[in-house]
Parts: structure tokens; C-alpha cells; sequence
């Protein structure tokens, strides 16, 4: 709910008294008429919190910095933007302070607010009027009708805001997702017509924005409006090879849209894990609420079929049908390459691309799960391909599965998948576990003194093996172990392979 603008006094007085009498001074011994801005006034009138307090002055922001540092006695300066901007920021007990120096030599107040990205963060408040509210109500500085769109819900570009900085287009989809604000139409029409400007802006500037898009609710309505205006190819070109691409008449989508609600899909399986996993929806919060774990499975939900078009084949058959055979180890290499490009960390990166190049793993299964029963083996297999992320390879299989609604998808497929994973769970308590986590029946040592046999290639597919005979409950004790390598020894000798 939008705050009247009376009540903005008392939102500064929240901040430490300390850190108020230290600002207060600052701008008298420089001398500078001090005013709090951007989205520290915007979020204050919507009644949230905001993540730093910004202000500007005149000039002399640096300075500015320097000075509440030794006034407070202890913080730490870190400069922002270009090396000719005068910006900085100090950071002091958890909080965030912002100056900045008017803009490109404004002279006035209503002059510097105009030069920034949208209106609604084009509005101020003089600090002194802050300080001293008892003597009359702060008034909100306002040269573009900001308060308006504020209450509208309206991100409205300000007068050559792309040209000035494109990474400005970005952003106004970064405040649609955070804020739930739509874009104005003449400003999503700037947008379409200076797209290809944010190839000036640096990677890092872009990735970061993404993935603050990435961790927001509205991540699936904020990236199909991006590609509406044709930001998103600019920004993430590889999804332009989907758009128009058909699929199998399992799905009803082209490659790009289904990738699109797939994402749309994660979203809505993050919002309520227990109506789709019912018997593991504890697990799954926990799984998810690992710092950056949402992001990297939204990034993962919107890039799972990144090899699609490069793997695109039609049969020469009387069918004629559609197929992407290796669609996921492709979409592998290109996510890692993707990565690199935008930056990401080793671990984002990697986790993405792995989520990517086993996205079909438990398709497999459920068509073979629905023929004979499914072997502990094939369990363990997955379960050590996927790892940590085995919940998070069946949270994005749900979001793929549900995003295609073609005529010859499997009627309960998001039934199959649920019933998989419980599956794979239990044998994974029951059976696997146990035997991965207990003594090993036999050792190295062992096959060395019982077998003479020397470590090697085929020491080390024994060992695997009758730990996979194990797991399988073919073999129960040390007696079993042996007689099982005996065995073997004796099979695989009978047919050349030792």
C-alpha cells in the first residue's frame, strides 16, 4: 500500500540515531544541501524496507563518503561507478549508505532526478526536512510525475534514460519482477527499438540482473515479456533458435515456448512442492532453500532444451516424426558454454549444466518402470549421477513434464515421475544406503591375499560390481563375497577378459 508522504520523517527515523546526527553533519561541514533519494524514497512510500539509503549532493560525493567515515569512526568505502563518477558507498554495521554527485553538471535537485532511469526512482526528499519534520511535512520532490506512477504500479522510462545507460531497459524488467510494477507501453516500445544497446553494457552488469529477475516470483512473466520486445534475444541469444521450432506431438509448444513455461511451470511446483511431491515436500524446501538453489533451477527449467535445435532431426520413415536425439548432453556443453559467457560461478555453472545433461534420466525410467519392476541398480545409478541434486533433477523433469501437453504425452506422467522418486528413495534408505555407508564385505586387501590379484582396471570393476551385487541383494555376507569373485574371476576368464 502506497505511504502518505507525511510519514516519510518517521521511516528515516528508524535508521540509528548515531548514523543520522553523523549525516546530518557531514552536509553541513561540506556545506551541501543534502536530499535522500531513488529507491530509498520509492520503497519508503510503498511501506518496505529498503536496501540502502541513497543520497545525493551537489558535488563532492566522494568526499561526502570519506567524512561520514570519520565521523561515525569506523565503515568501509567502496567506489561505485565509473572512475569519472563521482559515487561511492559506505557500509557501516550492516547498513548501506549511497552518495552520489549530481549528474552530468545539473545544477538543481529536479534537474539531477531527471537524468535517472525511471520515474518512479526519480523522486527526493531534503534531508534537513527529514531532520526537522516538526516544523513542516517533508514534501516529495517529484519533476515526473513518479508519485503517479507509483500508484498506478507504472515503470515509466525517464527522458533518454537507454541512451544514457541500456543496461536501463534491463533493469526496468528486473523492477517489473521485484516490484510486480508493469512496464509502460511507450517505454516497452523504447525497449523494442534500442535493443541491441545493451551489447555496449558489460556482462557482469547483465548477469547480475538477470539473476536478480532469476530470483524473483515472477521470473516466467518477466522473461516472456523480455522476449516480447525482443530483449531477451540480445541478452541470452541462444533461445532465439527455438522460437518457431516443432517438437513430437508430445508436446504442444514450440522449443522456445515450451522452454518459456517450463520455467513458468518451476515456478509454480517452488510456490507449492507438496501438491506435486506430496511425500516429499519437507525434503524439497529444505533442497531449495540452499542459498541460490532457486536461481539455478529456474536457470536450468528455461535452458533445459538448449540442444534442441542443434539436435534436430526428422526421421526418414513414412511417420516423418521429429527427434532430438542427444538434445541433453548438447544442451550440456552449450549451458557450461553459456555460463562462462555470462560469467557465472564454477559451482552455478556446473550445477545448471548437470541439472541439463540428466533432465531425461527419469523420463527413462518411468518407460521402463511401466514394463518390469525397477532395478536397485538402476537406482544406484542415478543416484550417483545425480548426486546431491537428485530431488532437483526430478523438480525440473516435473516442470518439463507438466509444460508439455501434446496428444501422445503419457496421461500421468506427473503421477509417474512423483511415484519414481518415492520409489527411488525408499531403495535408496532400504538398500543402498547401507550398503555404501557399512564395512565393505571384502576390501582390496582382501582380493589381494585371496585372489592375488594386483590393483588395476579390473580390482577396481570388481569392487564396483559386488558392491552393485550387494545393493542388489544377491550377496548378503563375506562368505557370499567370495564365492560371488570366485565366480566372476572364473566367468570372465572363461571368456577372455582377464
Amino acid at each position: 500500500m502506497l505511504m502518505d508522504a507525511t510519514r516519510l520523517a518517521a521511516k528515516f527515523r528508524s535508521y540509528p540515531p548515531r548514523l543520522i546526527t553523523a549525516i546530518v553533519q557531514v552536509a553541513a561541514d561540506q556545506s551541501l544541501e543534502c536530499f535522500v533519494i531513488g529507491g530509498t524514497v520509492r520503497d519508503w512510500l510503498l511501506d518496505r524496507t529498503p536496501g540502502d539509503l541513497d543520497l545525493t549532493v551537489p558535488v563532492n560525493a566522494v568526499a561526502c563518503c570519506r567524512s561520514l567515515i570519520a565521523q561515525l569512526g569506523s565503515g568501509t568505502f567502496v567506489p561505485l561507478g565509473c572512475s569519472d563518477e563521482d559515487a561511492g558507498r559506505v557500509v557501516w554495521q550492516g547498513l548501506t549508505i549511497d552518495f552520489s554527485s549530481f549528474r552530468l553538471g545539473a545544477q538543481t535537485i529536479e534537474a539531477d532526478l531527471c537524468l535517472r532511469d525511471y520515474t518512479v526512482n526519480a523522486m527526493g526528499v531534503s534531508l534537513l526536512s527529514l531532520v526537522d519534520a516538526a516544523h513542516a511535512a517533508p514534501q516529495v520532490i517529484d519533476p515526473l510525475a513518479g508519485l503517479h506512477d507509483l500508484q498506478q504500479q507504472l515503470l515509466r522510462a525517464c527522458p533518454d534514460a537507454f541512451s544514457a545507460d541500456p543496461l536501463r531497459m534491463l533493469r526496468g524488467y528486473r523492477l517489473s519482477a521485484t516490484l510486480g510494477f508493469h512496464l509502460e507501453e511507450a517505454t516497452t516500445r523504447e525497449i523494442s527499438q534500442h535493443a541491441e544497446l545493451i551489447r555496449r553494457v558489460s556482462v557482469e552488469r547483465i548477469s547480475h540482473e538477470l539473476d536478480l529477475i532469476m530470483a524473483s516470483d515472477r521470473a516466467h512473466a518477466v522473461m516472456a515479456e523480455m522476449a516480447t520486445s525482443g530483449l531477451l534475444w540480445q541478452v541470452i541469444p541462444e533461445l532465439a533458435c527455438g522460437r518457431g521450432m516443432a517438437q513430437p506431438v508430445s508436446h504442444h509448444l514450440d522449443v522456445f515456448e515450451h522452454s518459456l513455461a517450463a520455467l513458468g511451470c518451476m515456478e509454480e511446483i517452488m510456490a507449492a512442492p507438496e501438491r506435486f511431491y506430496p511425500e516429499c515436500a519437507a525434503s524439497l524446501q529444505e533442497y531449495m532453500a540452499q542459498p541460490g538453489m532457486k536461481v539455478r533451477l529456474k536457470w536450468a527449467a528455461l535452458l533445459h532444451d538448449l540442444g534442441k535445435p542443434v539436435t534436430m532431426a526428422v526421421r526418414d520413415d513414412q511417420d516423418g516424426r521429429i527427434t532430438f536425439y542427444g538434445h541433453d548432453q548438447t544442451g550440456k556443453k552449450l549451458a557450461l558454454k553459456l555460463g562462462r559467457g555470462l560469467k557465472w560461478s564454477n559451482a552455478m555453472r556446473e550445477g545448471v549444466a548437470a541439472l541439463i545433461g540428466m533432465h531425461m534420466q527419469p523420463f527413462h525410467l518411468c518407460n521402463v518402470r511401466r514394463h518390469k519392476p525397477l532395478s536397485r541398480k538402476a537406482c544406484l545409478n542415478l543416484c550417483r549421477k545425480a548426486g546431491d541434486d537428485l530431488l532437483g533433477l526430478f523438480l525440473l523433469a516435473m516442470a518439463d513434464s507438466l509444460a508439455g501437453k501434446g496428444e501422445e504425452k503419457p496421461p500421468a506422467m506427473e503421477t509417474e515421475l512423483s511415484g519414481l522418486l518415492m520409489e527411488i528413495l525408499t531403495i535408496y534408505e532400504e538398500h543402498i544406503r547401507p550398503a555404501l555407508t557399512g564395512p565393505r564385505l571384502l576390501t582390496g586387501q582382501d582380493l589381494i591375499a585371496a585372489f592375488a590379484l594386483q590393483p588395476g582396471p579390473l580390482f577396481a570393476k570388481i569392487l564396483h560390481d559386488l558392491e552393485v551385487a550387494q545393493i542388489e541383494g544377491k550377496v548378503l555376507s563375506r562368505q557370499d563375497a567370495q564365492r560371488w569373485v570366485q565366480q566372476y574371476l572364473q566367468t570372465n576368464e572363461v571368456n577372455n577378459e582377464i
